[in-house]
């Protein structure tokens, strides 16, 4: 698509569904290849970053089938195989491997992450996250390179220098087979790591306190799917349709949404007038004739995340 052609001047009205959290699904393709029989994920994004995803499974012998918003992924015949960087560049979550395979294979060979320029996003806590489980690692030649002793990873305590929901989720993948406990602390709180853990609870993992800054993880020899996982909804797509239905609608109505992921977002909408009927699963924003300005401090989640204020603005 060359350019985007736009006639402005009418309302907007009608209603939109919300579709699977990306930031969900991203973590969850890598974590279901710790599960020993076939996953099946519901309400899948139909987006380019899951094309590439089941490319990487692809190349460790790990099929996938989707249809409609369905993916089923087996991943009963994989094999441990490398990710060179020019595999994984174009992808950050792809970094979510090197947990995912740490947890299975005991060792991982990943490319440095690449993805959209939205600003630095270091791995040292990550890196920091699997020594801590005993895990060695180096970089060589723009690749990291993880091993881990012959007794396997065992549990630790981790408390991460800054809140990062990739480190948490990382440690998470790594250490729910590792020997013994593993507690991590300032870890994120994001409803995304609530999902993941989730999964891999109904799997057979023992993971309590997400969504708090300590994450408890006994570690567990083995996972096996036995249900299909619904994915979230994605919360940030839900607060650019109803920031788009603040400005310019007539009524509209949004569906598939959790409501309580969206508190801080929605407590500023209302600050702005915007008039909204908060139901079950769904948000109806009725005409907002009369809106005006906020003041926004952005802050890890669950205070309005940055994401927030840079796709929906807000102010």
């Amino acid at each position: 698509m060359q350019k985007l052609v736009i006639n402005g001047g009418k309302k907007l009205s009608g209603e939109v569904t919300i579709g699977g959290a990306k930031n969900s699904t991203v973590a969850l393709i890598p974590a279901a290849i710790l599960s020993d029989t076939p996953v099946v994920l519901d309400s899948v994004p139909q987006i380019r970053d899951v094309k590439n995803l089941r490319s990487i499974l692809k190349d460790m012998n790990v099929t996938s089938e989707m249809k409609d918003d369905v993916l089923k992924i087996d991943p009963t015949k994989i094999q441990f195989a490398e990710l060179p960087s020019g595999k994984v560049s174009s992808l950050r979550a792809s970094y979510y491997f090197m947990g995912a395979m740490l947890g299975r294979f005991g060792k991982a060979i990943v490319g440095f992450p690449g993805g959209d320029d939205i600003g630095p996003r270091p791995i040292d806590q990550h890196i920091k996250g699997f020594e801590a489980l005993g895990a060695h690692v180096e970089n060589k030649h723009g690749q990291i390179i993880i091993t881990t002793p012959n007794g396997g990873l065992k549990g630790a305590k981790i408390f991460l220098d800054m809140v990062s929901v990739g480190a948490t989720i990382n440690v998470i993948l790594a250490a729910v087979k590792a020997k013994g406990t593993t507690i991590i602390e300032n870890a994120a709180k994001e409803p995304e790591i609530i999902d993941l853990a989730t999964f891999l609870n109904n799997m057979g993992a023992v993971i309590r306190g997400v969504g708090t800054e300590t994450i408890r993880i006994e570690g567990v020899d083995s996972l096996r799917s036995n249900n299909a996982h619904t994915i979230i909804p994605d919360r940030i797509e839900a607060g650019t349709y109803l920031s788009l239905a603040a400005a310019n609608g007539g009524g509209i109505l949004v569906k598939n949404i959790i409501s309580e992921h969206l508190d801080a977002f929605l407590a500023k909408l209302d600050e702005m007038g915007v008039n909204l009927e908060i139901g079950e699963d769904s948000i109806y924003v009725k005409d907002s004739p009369e809106l005006k300005a906020v003041n926004i401090k952005t802050m890890p989640y669950p205070a309005l995340p940055l994401i927030y204020s840079n796709q929906s603005h807000l102010c």
